[in-house]
């Protein structure tokens, strides 16, 4: 009777150990992606304003 109430115990901690490792990863991936948007969104910034001078001058010298 102990020894299956030790098994069942342990297979239970084994399945929420497992579980929680599963949402570790997830939260891992979020944080990746949070990075990323953030980068793109500084990267987009800065370079934004250059591509937008380059397609303004584009359109002036067709314009003449």
């Amino acid at each position: 009777m102990l020894s299956e109430l030790y098994l069942r115990m342990t297979e239970f901690l084994t399945r929420k150990r497992e579980k929680d490792e599963e949402g570790q990863g997830m939260v891992e991936y979020a944080l990746i992606l949070v990075l990323i948007a953030i980068v793109v969104i500084v990267i987009v910034t800065v370079v934004g304003k250059q591509v937008n001078n380059v397609f303004s001058n584009i359109s002036n010298g067709l314009a003449q």
